[in-house]
């Protein structure tokens, strides 16, 4: 296999990344990717993505005034929305993405922030995150932004997170 090209995102991607996605049954609308160019534009999110022998592979995107409070607060960069396509898997595109994106946030911070879900799909990002020198922020888990509390119930779905933090001056 070819090395993975990583690159902004352009005018042209959003149908492709859309279309890839809707291939394998995921909801990934392509006005997604429209709001993410605009935001890229004013520079309020950047976005990676990674093509393979010309074919769209996956994509990482860092916002630079995340939701998640703590980070907010603090001025850390949050990676969001990393997504590498099944069949790419297991090749190092998902690292190759990791590194341009944190390669870009060190240029502008000396933290950077992530939230991983915890239900068992995303076990494997879990375990990359860790090798990669991720842990957890202290915080506790949230769930749609909100901390969890003792004995509060919530529901177990992609808005229930763990969140995770990697000094960039390693």
């Amino acid at each position: 296999m070819t090395p993975p090209t990583i690159r902004p995102l352009r005018a042209s991607d959003p149908a492709v990344i859309a279309a890839a996605f809707a291939a394998i049954g995921w909801s990934k609308p392509r006005a997604q990717y429209e709001r993410y160019l605009a935001e890229q534009a004013a520079g309020e999110r950047d976005v990676f993505v990674a093509w393979v022998d010309g074919g769209f592979a996956g994509y990482v995107t860092i916002n630079w005034h995340p939701e998640y409070p703590p980070f907010r607060a603090e001025g850390v960069p949050e990676i969001q929305d990393f997504n590498v396509l099944p069949a790419f898997r297991r090749r190092g595109i998902g690292s190759a993405l990791m590194d341009a994106a944190e390669a870009l946030a060190r240029s502008k911070s000396t933290v950077v922030g992530i939230g991983v879900g915890l239900d068992p799909d995303y076990g494997p990002a879990q375990r990359m995150y860790v090798r990669r020198g991720y842990v957890p922020d202290g915080r506790g888990i949230t769930w749609q932004n909100r901390t969890v509390a003792y004995r509060d119930q919530v529901l177990v779905d992609d808005d229930l997170v763990l969140w995770f933090t990697r000094g960039l001056s390693e």
